[in-house]
């Protein structure tokens, strides 16, 4: 076998270097300056260079024509990143409205069961009450006294006035 020869391995490294070169790979836009230089760069070209002599920009970016007519809108800015502080702020926030959010959900599930449960004893004494049974209560004094059929039937009413509320 032959060996290569080092011109030939030179000429390879040329076009490999060329091929993979930084300024090819990173250029989005090419412009020829006022002295007619060709200039690449990954930002746009100054305000002062005239649309004609834009070579190429971006695809995002439609090119300006060659006429030149200067009548091209400017480009709006890129919306930057926002910065840590920024992102900190918004997960903080966030969580925040999400620990508010899961207060308020624990609070409603604790009176939806207060609820529930007063409807509960409010049906047991209703049944209490209709069942004819006597019914006896304590005063202050410590001592018992039994409810009356008009005391019974005011209790029935007033009960079944709140239990109108439950469903």
């Amino acid at each position: 076998m032959k060996r290569a020869s080092l011109s030939n391995i030179l000429a390879v490294t040329v076009v490999l270097s060329a091929l993979f070169s930084p300024a090819t790979v990173s250029a989005q836009y090419i412009w020829l300056d006022e002295k007619g230089t060709k200039q690449f760069s990954d930002m746009p070209p100054p305000p002062s260079v005239p649309p004609g002599r834009i070579l190429k920009q971006p695809a995002a970016r439609p090119a300006a024509s060659a006429g030149g007519t200067g009548d091209a809108k400017p480009a709006t800015p890129a919306r930057t990143e926002p910065t840590i502080a920024e992102k900190n702020a918004e997960f903080r926030k966030r969580k925040a409205e999400q620990a508010e959010k899961e207060k308020k959900a624990g609070e409603e599930a604790q009176r939806a069961a207060d609820n529930a449960k007063n409807c509960e004893r409010a049906r047991d004494y209703q049944r209490l009450l209709d069942s004819g049974e006597r019914i006896a209560r304590t005063d202050k004094n410590g001592e018992r006294s039994f409810l009356s059929d008009e005391q019974r039937a005011q209790e029935s009413h007033e009960n079944k006035r709140n239990l109108a509320d439950c469903k």
